[in-house]
């Protein structure tokens, strides 16, 4: 564990850095799955999830070809960019992402004592528009096929299942 109390601009340069090398290496892994029709980071799955997998990602391969053969070298940066910076201290948004992604520990029943990878935050119709639905983060994450303006109704179906807020 790279975290450090009292730390906290070395905090933020591990986290930084970490989430920048993820990054940089999922978009590897698309060249990967483009070539090889597979996923090899869900070996266990279907052959229709890695027919889709091998979809998506020519089609990604395709844009990023395109984008460089007509905007050169930078856009591709631009984009690497664009989608981690926002995410790093010291941007703002980086508040939003910490906050939906820590790794709090189950303190609900006792029992089970596990790691809570994500959150939501509850703060409101206006939050929601603004941010694209981060209120409903949780919920997402369970029923990623439900459509984000569906996700309110999924908590008031089954709000035991969520914490208040």
């Amino acid at each position: 564990n790279n975290w450090k109390e009292e730390k906290p601009l070395r905090n933020a340069l591990v986290f930084a850095t970490s989430f920048m090398y993820e990054r940089f290496m999922l978009m590897i892994n698309d060249v990967v799955v483009a070539i090889t029709g597979r996923n090899y980071f869900f070996p266990n799955k279907p052959n229709e999830f890695h027919r889709e997998c091998a979809k998506y990602c020519r089609c990604a391969m395709l844009v990023r070809g395109l984008l460089w053969k007509l905007a050169g070298w930078k856009s591709l940066l631009f984009l690497y960019l664009s989608e981690t910076l926002w995410s790093i201290p010291p941007h703002p948004a980086c508040a939003m992402f910490v906050t939906n992604h820590g790794s709090n520990v189950d303190d609900g029943d006792g029992e089970s004592g596990g790691c809570i990878p994500s959150s939501s935050t509850y703060a409101g119709r206006w939050y929601s528009l603004f941010t694209l639905g981060t209120n409903y983060h949780c919920e997402h994450h369970d029923f990623p096929t439900i459509p984000l303006h569906r996700l309110g109704e999924l908590r008031k179906i089954a709000p035991e299942y969520y914490k208040k807020g």
